[in-house]
């Protein structure tokens, strides 16, 4: 006699990881209608990049996207300290980004702090707001 398993349901935390994924896939793809299918398309959105002016309503944040991809040769994050959580339809992962990206003239590496939230809504989890603080490069940092 075989044994099945029944597929396991995806939990509430599993599908907004996922979405979380689908962030970071689309942001290494450099892809913008990637990047475009994970967004909420609406004012209300807002995206604040390390070191930039806080990004108000779809139209901002998609030619700031825009404006990244054009300008990035390759983008590889890996993703730890991540923690999710969720209230009613309106979940957020916050997580530490470990970026490289290549341009045309060199490498950078940065360590990023960053809380995604998402709302659920008949397409799935969308992303509505995307805050980025950059944290000290430990190669950098001196403790005192």
């Amino acid at each position: 006699m075989s044994t099945q398993t029944m597929p396991q349901k995806q939990t509430p935390e599993d599908a907004l990881q996922a979405a979380n994924t689908h962030f970071y896939t689309a942001f290494e793809s450099l892809d913008l209608a990637q990047m475009e299918a994970v967004w909420a398309h609406d004012e209300e959105v807002q995206c604040v990049h390390p070191g930039w002016e806080l990004l108000l309503g779809w139209e901002e944040v998609h030619d700031r996207w825009a404006r990244l991809f054009a300008n990035a040769r390759r983008v590889r994050i890996a993703l730890s300290s991540v923690w999710v959580r969720i209230e009613g339809n309106v979940g957020w992962v916050a997580c530490t980004e470990h970026i490289t990206t290549a341009f045309a003239d060199g490498f950078d590496d940065s360590m990023v702090q960053a809380t995604n939230i998402f709302v659920l809504g008949e397409q799935g989890w969308l992303l509505v707001a995307h805050h980025a603080s950059p944290l000290p490069n430990p190669a950098h940092s001196t403790v005192q």
